[in-house]
């Protein structure tokens, strides 16, 4: 009942620009399901290789809040690709 936040890094740490690893989104439902079954209001974060391609599986497997670095900061235009993450969650 204490922590606010959990945190997943989907990439191995140490550089931007990983592929998230696919894997992550077993443990991401593991986790979601350990949070629910707590009752606390705590937030599930994915941190790694979030993608337009792959923050809606990322979603449905139970986060609820995204670090997408190099989705955003790599692209031309910030805001088109801040709303196309937020597109594609929109049609989860």
């Amino acid at each position: 009942d204490k922590p606010d936040m959990v945190l997943l890094v989907s990439v191995n740490p140490g550089f931007g620009g990983q592929q998230f690893i696919p894997a992550m989104l077993a443990k991401l439902a593991a986790a979601r399901t350990l949070i629910d079954t707590s009752g606390q209001p705590i937030r599930l974060e994915i941190d790694g290789g979030v993608t337009t391609a792959n923050i809606g599986a990322i979603a449905r497997a139970g986060a609820n809040t995204f670090v997408a670095g190099s989705a955003i900061f790599g692209a031309g235009d910030y805001a088109a690709a801040i709303a196309g993450l937020r597109a594609e969650l929109a049609k989860r």
